[in-house]
């Protein structure tokens, strides 16, 4: 199967490791009371409302939370059989770079601007299929707000939309018969883009197993002001250096690069410290003023 994908993409079989991976696909109550006055039951019934209310977003938001896991559920199984049907053909990060390099097939890259910006392959174009929604009205910012408590605090990830010009940009690009190879940062986005890529007449699509943060540093020919498997990291997991990646940059660079770290938590530690003992200060401040 894997000669075959390569002779597909006009490849030299000899030039790939026969130590390359196997293809695999790892998507893996009401209480009851009387009322003893008008103003009573006038209260009583707006805070039984806003209760109501209250309860009402709640169970909206978990009704949207269990649609979207069974919406994720389905179409994984849509991207599996793309795979497995053979409908999409699956292609190492080595196995691309080589195809990009050696053949000059086209690579789509399908990441959001804010992996893009930090690093890319060299010649491949870019088009986003969900990228990062700087609208601010009222149906955004909730969202905006949800995403940053939810953890893109942490990982950095800003709310991202679909593109709605992600077709008619692809198209305007490559024909339908172009040998197209897709990828994101970590695989998932780009299997939904193969999706909609098959769907409008793509035939000829090659997916990125584990996406361009799978590469290692000499399988493709990468741009940009930091390494490929960085561009997905972002916020206080990367400034404190707390990310997979960073952890395996540390094993291999020593001691050094894991100090600079380090150095940064103990800053924040010290800073916390400090905003602790300030407030306190603050505290007791006020309280002299108001005895006084």
């Amino acid at each position: 199967m894997r000669a075959l994908v390569m002779e597909t993409l006009s490849l030299p079989i000899n030039t790939l490791n026969n130590n390359s991976s196997a293809n695999y696909i790892s998507l893996s109550s009401t209480s009851n009371y009387a009322s003893f006055s008008s103003l009573q039951f006038r209260s009583s019934f707006t805070t039984r409302t806003l209760n109501l209310r209250v309860v009402r977003v709640q169970a909206e938001s978990e009704d949207g939370e269990l649609k979207q896991m069974r919406d994720m559920a389905a179409a994984r199984k849509r991207w599996e059989a793309l795979i497995r049907d053979g409908k999409v053909k699956v292609l190492t990060p080595k196995e691309a770079g080589y195809a990009v390099q050696l053949s000059n097939k086209p690579l789509l890259d399908v990441r959001p601007s804010n992996e893009h910006n930090k690093a890319w392959v060299r010649a491949s174009t870019w088009i986003p299929i969900f990228d990062v929604d700087n609208r601010l009205d009222a149906g955004t910012i909730p969202k905006k707000v949800s995403n940053f408590v939810m953890g893109g605090w942490w990982s950095g990830m800003p709310t991202l939309s679909y593109n709605s010009q992600f077709l008619a940009k692809v198209s305007e690009k490559f024909s339908e018969d172009t040998e197209l190879i897709v990828a994101c940062q970590k695989g998932l986005r780009s299997l939904a883009a193969c999706e909609l890529l098959y769907n409008a007449g793509y035939q000829n699509l090659f997916w990125v197993q584990g996406g361009l943060e799978a590469a290692e540093d000499q399988d493709l020919a990468v741009e940009g002001p930091v390494p490929l498997k960085f561009a997905g990291i972002g916020g206080v997991s990367e400034f404190l250096g707390w990310t997979d990646q960073q952890r395996a940059a540390g094993a291999k660079e020593g001691w050094g690069y894991s100090f600079v770290f380090s150095a940064r938590l103990l800053g924040v530690f010290i800073a916390a410290d400090a905003l602790y003992i300030g407030a306190q200060q603050i505290g007791r401040y006020l309280q002299d003023i108001r005895t006084h």
